[in-house]
């Protein structure tokens, strides 16, 4: 599927009413990074609730991100059909029923609902996704689209930076103050509807704005297609893709436990909570950094030497402790800022007509998402969660070979 570009050259009156419309879209992408960062705050919350072990607890991101696996390909056909306006609606009405069913399974004490709840949000997180990043790209000429969408991932990760801090002050210090199993419950109920109050809201504004359409064209079909097993670049970055994905969330779904062990930091959950902001404020800040620098050096390398940077911290979280080794796995994140958009763009590179089926097959890697978090939970059953950081230290070492082998793989075509 391409989207066409609107004509250059643009009206002031066009330049106008993009500029609104990139500014309405900021919102969600903001929206977007906060519920799903809000997650790393969910899983302690639960795992206390329900006496869980970390296995069960990391079902919460198993169902989160099983939604992208499940949903990306109808999300599409969705868009496809009915618009990119009224796939945003869409997708924030979906999200915010989601919501709404935390308010239940709560009521309810009922783990399986809160999954149940957690898939329809995620399922709406991917329809707004879907419709959203074309929709970006499209608005203006296509030579800034990078451009445009690095500030809209800017929001994001701004969002990813707050979650913590929020959902740690409104769910775990209430709970932590709660004398009662009805204060507890409450603790989950409110804030989720509040965002569901938040997501209707714009679904409203976005069904009432007056926003640019943006038309899709068909690719041209052709009787032969390249198949996707004729880049290993790409299938390779498909790897690198699923184990970024499922290193990042992993790592984040633990924090609040890590800092809170007793040879780390030993802090009160809702106190550990307010440090996860600094893991996911790193990415944000990272992002900036690096673009920079991947101006006057090789992406691929680039990508390589923050991965094995990754390697070392975590190493040092899983054999240190103290306040040195809270410090060493929080700094991933500073790591993990360009290795998405990186492994991303390197993936598809050289791709030409064959790209959009590229990026399918990444979107659908985003899964790792789902299971590297859930591996890292049995792990942390059997052997505890520091050493079971072993296993995102496993996912930094095959993108440290992605990206230092890359040359090799992208010219093997």
């Amino acid at each position: 599927m391409a989207v066409s570009m609107p004509g250059t050259p643009q009206s002031s009156s066009s330049q106008g009413n993009y500029r609104f419309a990139l500014g309405a879209l900021t919102s969600l992408f903001f929206m977007w990074g906060f519920i799903t960062c809000l997650n790393d705050i969910l899983i302690p919350y639960l795992k206390a609730q329900f006496d869980l072990n970390y296995t069960e607890a990391m079902l919460i991101q198993f169902c989160f991100f099983a939604a992208y696996f499940v949903m990306s390909v109808p999300a599409g056909a969705i868009v496809h059909r009915i618009g990119h306006q009224k796939g945003l609606v869409g997708g924030l009405t979906v999200a915010g029923i989601g919501c709404v069913l935390f308010y239940p399974a709560a009521a309810l004490h009922w783990y399986p609902f809160f999954l149940l709840a957690l898939f329809v949000l995620a399922s709406g997180i991917t329809l707004l996704q879907v419709a959203a990043n074309p929709y970006v790209a499209a608005l203006g000429a296509a030579k800034t689209a990078p451009a445009r969408l690095t500030l809209t991932q800017g929001f994001n990760a701004l969002g990813t930076t707050v979650a913590p801090l929020i959902g740690g002050a409104l769910i775990l210090a209430a709970v932590s103050q709660a004398s009662t199993e009805a204060e507890k419950t409450a603790g989950v109920q409110m804030p989720y509807l509040i965002l569901a109050a938040t997501l209707f809201a714009l679904a409203l504004v976005f069904a009432w704005l007056k926003l640019p359409a943006i038309h899709e064209q068909g690719t041209r079909q052709t009787a032969v297609k390249t198949p996707l097993t004729a880049y290993p670049h790409l299938l390779l970055g498909a790897v690198g893709i699923f184990v970024y994905v499922g290193g990042e969330v992993a790592i984040g779904s633990f924090l609040v436990n890590f800092i809170g062990e007793p040879t780390v930091m030993g802090l009160p959950e809702h106190e550990a909570a307010n440090y996860v902001a600094y893991y996911w404020g790193g990415a944000m800040v990272g992002r900036f950094i690096g673009a920079a620098v991947m101006t006057r050096f090789s992406p691929a390398k680039v990508l390589g030497v923050h991965a094995v940077g990754s390697v070392v911290l975590v190493s040092l979280a899983m054999l240190t402790s103290g306040k040195f080794a809270m410090l060493a796995i929080l700094a991933v994140g500073l790591c993990n800022s360009i290795m998405f958009p990186t492994i991303f763009s390197l993936a598809i590179q050289g791709m030409d007509n064959d790209a959009s089926r590229g990026s399918g097959l990444l979107c659908l890697a985003i899964v790792g998402g789902a299971i590297v978090p859930l591996l890292q939970g049995v792990l942390a059953d059997a052997i505890g969660v520091q050493f079971a950081f072993i296993v995102p230290l496993v996912c930094y070492l095959y993108i440290a070979f992605y990206g230092f082998s890359y040359r090799k793989w992208c010219t093997a075509q």
